[in-house]
């Protein structure tokens, strides 16, 4: 059941992505181009997910008492404090979708029709994780 879950979770997701044109980088750096052919599509997009995801989780908590789908319980809200090393992935992760119009969700989804940047891209990305758990010995 858990595993359908997932699968269903992350089907939507893609599905998700593949409408709203977020696969397209092209779309994606467009937005980014501000001082140029900016795109704001973007940005209705995220407002959509925030708003869609803020109302779910508050009408989750309310049906289910701070239980997730499988029992555990959901994040608080909590958040560890600023530190160089937020600040240096936030600023890798900017650069790197910057320069390709990929972050990892819409990466991975393009994997679906082999678009060759997202099978160059995807692979260097799970890369680069793996080397920051070695660095940093983090899961």
């Amino acid at each position: 059941m858990r595993l359908l879950v997932l699968f269903l979770s992350g089907a939507l997701f893609g599905i998700g992505l593949a409408i709203s044109g977020m696969t397209n980088p092209v779309i994606v750096t467009g937005f980014l181009d501000v001082a140029g052919a900016w795109n704001p599509a973007l940005v209705f997009v995220m407002g959509g997910a925030l708003g869609s995801y803020a109302f779910s989780m508050w009408a989750w908590r309310k049906l289910a008492g701070g239980r997730g789908w499988f029992g555990r319980p959901l994040p608080k809200g909590e958040s560890d404090r600023v530190n160089w090393r937020l600040v240096t992935g936030a600023a890798m992760f900017g650069i790197g979708w910057g320069l390709s119009g990929f972050c990892p969700g819409p990466a991975i989804a393009n994997l679906a029709i082999l678009r060759p940047e997202a099978m160059v891209f995807v692979p260097m990305m799970a890369l680069g994780m793996l080397v920051a758990r070695a660095v940093f010995r983090s899961s």
